[in-house]
């Protein structure tokens, strides 16, 4: 079966995007982890499955896939590409969008950039999941004979956030899939690396589930901030630099909706055999 697909990005970070009218067409997750592979397949961080709304209050109904093939419930950066992409074909800049991470609600710039309302951060550990006896601003975390610390929170997906001197010399190889892989985690986590240059802004690394270390992350962007702020070392907007570019997170506080902005770009259209 011939399935036409649109290759995108966010600041390096590539998807896969293609309809499905029902869930007997989405491909198995070995198809997926066939067509992510960037030597033989698509090549892709995630396949994004536009499927039809499934209520009047929304206008796409969405799943995520790493390229190993797993499910994820959110990604800010791919949800930008969905939202780019449906606002050319509602004739409207606000779209509303579902997920299993939850609603969003997207708006498309003029200068097309997409800025999305992604949402209160959730730092109760049963929201990950992430194992504690209570709720705290920062987590011990044990590595063998290390032990280091963290910050923890849900963007709609699971994020870990350590506060690193320099991004440059963070072990990211190392301890990303360490810590992802911890059994704190039950379903694992995606862990970033994040540098504060100053109040209005920060560097970030983040590895993520399933794919690895990614040019830039979207909810890994959200939940860094929102780490950072709740640690008084952050203001209400800032500066993301990731390796693949730059996003803007602006969060007033407690309560309070988390906005993302970032771009989406489309790269190409095809049709691949599945």
């Amino acid at each position: 079966m011939l399935l036409p697909f649109l290759k995108m990005q966010g600041l390096g970070n590539d998807f896969m995007v293609f309809d499905v009218a029902d869930e007997k067409a989405l491909p198995s997750a070995d198809a997926l982890q066939r067509l992510g592979n960037r030597r033989t397949g698509v090549g892709f961080d995630q396949a994004l499955a536009l499927f039809p709304a499934r209520s009047a209050h929304e206008d796409v109904y969405y799943r995520i896939f790493n390229s190993d093939g797993s499910e994820v419930e959110q990604c800010g950066n791919g949800a930008r590409c969905i939202a780019s992409l449906i606002a050319e074909r509602i004739g409207r800049r606000e779209v509303r969008m579902n997920s299993p991470g939850g609603r969003i609600t997207a708006l498309v710039r003029e200068d097309g950039l997409v800025s999305m309302d992604m949402g209160v951060p959730n730092f109760s550990p049963e929201s990950l999941p992430f194992e504690a006896s209570r709720e705290a601003d920062v987590y011990p975390l044990r590595l063998g004979e290390k032990e280091i610390r963290i910050g923890a929170v849900s963007m709609g997906n699971p994020h870990a956030v350590i506060q690193v001197p320099s991004v440059s010399d963070a072990d990211v190889d190392t301890l990303g899939p360490a810590v992802q892989n911890h059994a704190r985690f039950p379903k694992r986590v995606n862990v970033g690396f994040m540098e504060v240059v100053g109040p209005e802004r920060i560097r970030l690394r983040v590895y993520e589930r399933g794919a690895g270390e990614t040019l830039a992350c979207g909810t890994g962007a959200c939940g860094a901030v929102a780490v950072g702020r709740r640690l008084g070392l952050l203001g209400e907007e800032v500066q993301v630099d990731a390796p693949g570019g730059r996003m803007i997170v602006r969060w007033k506080g407690p309560d309070k909706a988390l906005w993302l902005t970032g771009p989406a770009v489309k790269v190409f259209e095809g049709k691949v055999e599945v």
